[in-house]
């Protein structure tokens, strides 16, 4: 992740007092090193005192395109310096509320100059908010590194907003007549939907290499050579194209799928292996929540595209699946890859990756579109049980809620529109979440 760290400052103490400039400018170059270390590429902008300066500061930031700019008060900074160069920059803001000294008691000597940014931080936050311009905060000593690790928290997710607002997600095979819930108008969020475009058919050579790779990667069910070789082929294609248009996500619509436009089979199997590869997906011409993906992803590798299926009354969980697509990162067992019969187009039959979703604490994570381009970030936290077998043909999993029976779960989630394509998430943590919600400006809800 590449951030743009913004050093706030008075022209008024560089006037009457300038020999402080070098200890002030040692601050800010200390916590770039610090995010340095922890593995940012930073962009630290020289200090800032009056409109000109931010105005420039953020100016290179949008050039250098960086997932977001952390503000450091260096000492107290009048907001009105600031405030509307920050509040125009689509750049998500991330504000780090430190000072050099750990201790501040009662003999304090010289300090006050060095330490007292917090005042300047409260004056700008209140005219952000007055603004419209979201932001996540981190105060705290820098010298504690579970301080520091909120930090970077909240800059990875600060980081999904980022990439949630500059998505370009492609689409192939068009959409799934007479689905809606997943239905949002051409542009949302900044949205840039590209169209599949015919790609060669890839060398044998790389259709060779991948068919060992996979010989390596997956359980070989009944499959014969021509299968694969067909699945290869498409799959190759869509990596071209995905490599081709830098795309942070895909859809494809099975059923625009056909001969007529150049396919022997349905890729499905790429996009089990795209999103292994932390590229988003979702089936059926869903680019939003193809899009949520994505963005997810950037902070979370550990999610999948699903579908809740069938509820287990019985045995209070709720059956995942979906055709043929599943991250093969997140499988109990080595996953399958077998022949599918095939019936939804003309085409030939797919080579499918399947398995089992494995055990563990995870979140289910939706995006409900709601009236008047409202939207509300849904989240739940459930428990998957895998039966320790291999994989079968289909793809699977099953999940218990933590906070309710299954009966209240599907109701809770009706009543706040989640939609019937959903993500599941390993590693996804609710305050992070919460946060990204915050940033994007959707309502957020937990069940």
């Amino acid at each position: 992740m590449k951030v743009g760290l913004l050093p706030f400052y008075i022209k008024l103490y560089e006037d009457v007092a300038p020999s402080r400039h070098d200890s002030m400018q040692a601050n800010a170059v200390r916590i770039a090193d610090l995010l340095r270390q922890r593995g940012l590429n930073v962009v630290r902008a020289p200090i800032c005192c009056l409109r000109p300066d931010f105005a420039a500061a953020v100016q290179m930031f949008e050039d250098e395109q960086v997932d977001a700019i952390v503000t450091l008060h260096l000492a107290y900074s009048p907001s009105l310096e600031s405030a509307d160069v920050l509040a125009g920059t689509a750049l998500p803001i991330v504000v780090f509320d430190t000072t050099p000294d750990y201790e501040f008691g009662f003999s304090y000597g010289d300090k006050v100059m060095a330490n007292h940014g917090i005042h300047g931080v409260q004056d700008m936050c209140n005219l952000l908010i007055r603004n419209r311009k979201p932001f996540l905060i981190t105060a705290g000593p820098w010298q504690h590194p579970q301080i520091v690790d909120r930090l970077l928290n909240n800059i990875r997710t600060a980081a999904m907003a980022h990439k949630m607002q500059n998505l370009r997600v492609g689409s192939v095979g068009g959409n799934f007549d007479g689905m809606g819930d997943f239905t949002v108008p051409p542009g949302t969020f900044g949205m840039q939907v590209i169209p599949y475009t015919a790609q060669p058919e890839p060398p044998k050579t790389a259709q060779e290499a991948e068919i060992d790779a996979d010989r390596a990667r997956f359980v070989l069910g009944k499959l014969s050579p021509g299968v694969h070789e067909q699945t290869v082929a498409a799959s190759l294609k869509i990596r071209s194209w995905l490599e081709q248009d830098r795309l942070d996500a895909f859809t494809i619509c099975f059923l625009g799928i056909t001969r007529a436009d150049g396919w022997a089979t349905v890729p499905f199997l790429e996009a089990s292996k795209a999103m292994a590869r932390r590229i988003g997906y979702a089936g059926e011409g869903d680019v939003l929540t193809a899009g949520l993906h994505a963005a997810i992803m950037t902070a979370f590798p550990e999610t999948s595209f699903t579908e809740m299926f069938c509820p287990d009354w019985a045995g209070n969980r709720i059956f995942l699946s979906h055709m043929g697509e599943i991250n093969i990162a997140l499988t109990s067992q080595k996953p399958l890859l077998a022949e599918r019969n095939y019936i939804f187009s003309d085409t030939g039959n797919p080579a499918i990756a399947t398995g089992c979703f494995r055990s563990g604490k995870a979140m289910l994570i939706d995006l409900a579109p709601g009236p008047e381009q409202t939207f509300t970030l849904i989240c739940a936290p459930v428990t998957l049980q895998a039966p320790e077998t291999p994989s079968t043909t289909s793809n699977t999993g099953w999940f218990t809620p933590n906070s309710c029976a299954v009966s209240a779960f599907l109701e809770n989630y009706s009543r706040l529109g989640g939609t019937h394509h959903i993500l599941l998430s390993y590693d996804a943590d609710r305050e992070s979440l919460r946060d990204f919600a915050h940033l994007m400006q959707w309502c957020f809800a937990v069940i």
